[in-house]
């Protein structure tokens, strides 16, 4: 972890973490970025999540907008007929239910439509401080198989094995960490393992060809 630390400085970072930065760590800019960034790629993710923050920066605000407005302003990230509908439901019950604030504990963030653990734990990390959650994502479960940390099948697995196989003080870093090296270096497909900064540490778990 520590030489991913090292490695990851100056590379581009993951788009949730970018707007957790540029807006002071907003539990709700970081709620609605994490559901738009589902399947789509960082630079689609920041480019819709900016459009739409300029339009509404608040859960009241973002609640009023009608939903095909809010189709327009998230084009083109995937599913976006999906998640404008989420989008203005989760609004809506953090208005109804929470008094307009974002709530601070998983199983009332796991409440809100379109809300799964990924993004309920990239919110508690990220807008929260919480330094007792994993974020999983597809970047996390790949990366981690890989190095042969965990044997599982599913991101919710992963979660689960990663608690008892890490080091809990590496928890709030290991999605920037593991997402960042995997958008750069630890990619799905021909993997750049020469350019890898954990190379020898690394087993290559299920990985049948690298690039140089």
């Amino acid at each position: 972890m520590r030489g991913l630390a090292r490695a990851i400085t100056g590379l581009e970072l993951p788009a949730v973490e970018k707007i957790s930065d540029e807006h002071a760590e907003d539990p709700f800019q970081i709620l609605i970025a994490t559901i738009l960034s589902a399947r789509t790629q960082d630079a689609t993710t920041h480019a819709a999540s900016t459009r739409l923050f300029r339009r509404a920066r608040t859960p009241q605000s973002m609640a009023k907008l009608p939903v095909k407005e809010i189709e327009k302003l998230i084009y083109p990230v995937s599913f976006y007929r999906n998640k404008a509908r989420h989008v203005k439901a989760c609004c809506e019950m953090l208005v109804t239910r929470f008094a307009g604030k974002v709530p601070s504990t998983m199983d009332e963030l796991l409440m809100l439509p379109g809300v799964g653990r990924k993004t309920a734990n990239l919110v508690l990390i990220l807008g929260f401080k919480s330094v007792q959650n994993i974020c999983v994502d597809t970047h996390v479960h790949r990366i981690s198989n890989r190095l042969g940390w965990v044997k599982t099948l599913t991101p919710d697995e992963t979660e689960g094995a990663l608690y008892r196989a890490t080091d809990k003080r590496w928890w709030p870093y290991i999605n920037l960490y593991l997402v960042t090296w995997g958008q750069n270096v630890c990619r799905p497909l021909s993997p750049r393992c020469g350019d890898c900064a954990i190379h020898d540490e690394c087993p290559r778990m299920g990985v049948q060809r690298r690039t140089r």
